[in-house]
């Protein structure tokens, strides 16, 4: 039995790169149909602030998740990052909670970046060197550092880096790994 022949303006096409094969045409109706279900919002808990009852969400809105601030219980979420690219979970400085870090990809390259979000001014800083793989890392007990991993000596090996995010300058390289799985546990 065959198909009714569907205007090809009204029909759903693959890409250039896909081979489809006996798989008959897509109307764009159903597409329209199924997309409510395709395209959905999700939020989770990313950090609790150190001092008051304030938490970071990220929240995906179409295809990107962000990061929002919710200062109260049962407030509404405010966003604070607004990227293409989706921001990879963000963590509160853990004595005072003034900034957050967070990871993101420039430009959907798949190597992750570090950023300190400045919650007074909303000023964001690049911690790390914009071009390497890194991990976002974890906070020192005191809280004044991060360890976090980066492929930024070798392109391949996954070092071990120190880094105040209040001070970006003081990013230094603490161990010197060959190969990759070396994670800040």
């Amino acid at each position: 039995m065959s198909s009714p022949a569907i205007p090809n303006a009204d029909i759903i096409a693959p890409n250039e790169h896909l081979t489809a094969e006996n798989i008959p045409p897509i109307p764009a109706t159903l597409a329209d149909r199924v997309r409510r279900y395709a395209e959905f919002r999700s939020a989770g808990l990313a950090s609790w602030h150190p001092t008051r009852r304030e938490m970071l969400v990220s929240t995906r809105f179409a295809d990107t998740a962000q990061v929002h601030w919710v200062k109260f219980p049962l407030g509404a979420r405010y966003q604070l990052t607004c990227y293409p690219e989706r921001v990879g979970g963000a963590t509160f400085q853990p004595t005072d909670g003034n900034y957050f870090v967070f990871g993101k990809d420039i430009g959907g390259n798949e190597f992750r970046q570090n950023f300190r979000y400045d919650l007074d001014s909303g000023d964001v800083t690049l911690l790390t060197d914009g071009t390497s793989r890194n991990s976002r890392g974890i906070w020192s007990n005191a809280g004044t550092q991060m360890v976090y991993t980066s492929t930024r000596r070798t392109k391949a090996d996954n070092d071990l880096y120190l880094i105040d995010p209040a001070k970006p300058k003081s990013d230094r390289l603490f161990a010197e790994v060959e190969g990759g799985g070396w994670f800040p546990v």
